[in-house]
């Protein structure tokens, strides 16, 4: 069975459909995670994300998967251990640095020590979009320079509206990645391919369409505007075209984001023409 996902999208999707609140149960989250690996679209789908506080309350069976690290920074190596020892291959560990408000900056030296026993295990440290970001993104690229596989992660949405980043906000995040030359992560508030507001909440969410091409502009040398520009687009008709012009190249600086259901975003990148749909 051959894939029809351009390089652009390859590996755009974790597989989240285990993190909170989910009703999913894990022995049904691996089965339709298997069922994503087998389908014509597995080339979209990155790791199915489980969360550290769940390991050593179910079974956990033979997998390859990503670790969300909902528990102290202090258990991670020990709870890392006890994945690799029920036959578990850890493919990345993502984990939160500090609450919002907080110094960034004791939770990224923790991480970097951890990182510097995992043989290049990529590790994504979540820094929240608030003081301190930026001397944060510093020391990350250090660690990256010094060769370890760590780089950020940005929470784009939540519970209040305050946890949503305007477009110039975000553009100016990916603009200080750009120029550090870090990989990032995203998570929340990614619901559909272009910006739209929650009709239940009021709140504008970010589109993951909008993302990739406001990425494309930062490595083709964009200005924090013309970043914005794109993030802001609420109509996809800006946005297809760029997307579609670098469909056969890597995609640059954004390593991709958790959807509770992969199809939901496969299903509108084929809806807007950028991923031909296939079958089996």
């Amino acid at each position: 069975m051959s894939t029809m996902v351009p390089p652009l999208y390859a590996g755009l999707v974790d597989d989240a459909s285990l993190l909170p609140p989910s009703p999913i149960g894990l022995a049904d989250a691996v089965a339709k995670h298997h069922e994503h690996g087998t389908a014509w679209y597995s080339g979209l789908v990155g790791s199915l994300l489980v969360p550290a506080s769940t390991v050593g309350i179910e079974q956990i069976p033979r997998l390859t998967a990503g670790l969300i690290g909902d528990v102290p920074a202090a258990a991670l190596p020990a709870t890392v251990e006890k994945l690799r020892a029920s036959g578990v291959v850890v493919e990345h560990i993502e984990a939160a640095v500090a609450r919002r408000g907080e110094d960034p900056q004791p939770g990224v030296a923790t991480l970097r020590r951890f990182a510097e026993t995992q043989n290049g295990l990529p590790l994504y440290a979540e820094i929240p979009l608030s003081w301190g970001l930026l001397s944060a993104l510093d020391t990350v690229a250090d660690a990256r320079a010094g060769g370890l596989s760590i780089a950020p992660k940005f929470r784009v949405g939540g519970l209040a509206a305050e946890l949503f980043p305007t477009p110039v906000e975000l553009a100016a995040v990916i603009c200080a990645c750009r120029d550090r030359q870090l990989p990032f992560k995203l998570a929340a508030g990614l619901r559909h391919a272009t910006r739209h507001t929650d009709p239940e909440t009021g709140f504008t969410h970010h589109g993951f369409l909008n993302v990739l091409v406001a990425t494309l502009i930062a490595a083709d040398g964009g200005e924090v505007a013309e970043v914005a520009e794109a993030l802001a687009a609420t109509h996809p008709v800006p946005l297809v075209e760029p997307a579609r012009s670098h469909r056969d190249g890597p995609r640059p600086l954004f390593v991709g984001f958790g959807a509770a259901n992969v199809v939901e975003p496969l299903t509108e990148l084929v809806r807007l023409g950028l991923i031909s749909g296939g079958y089996e």
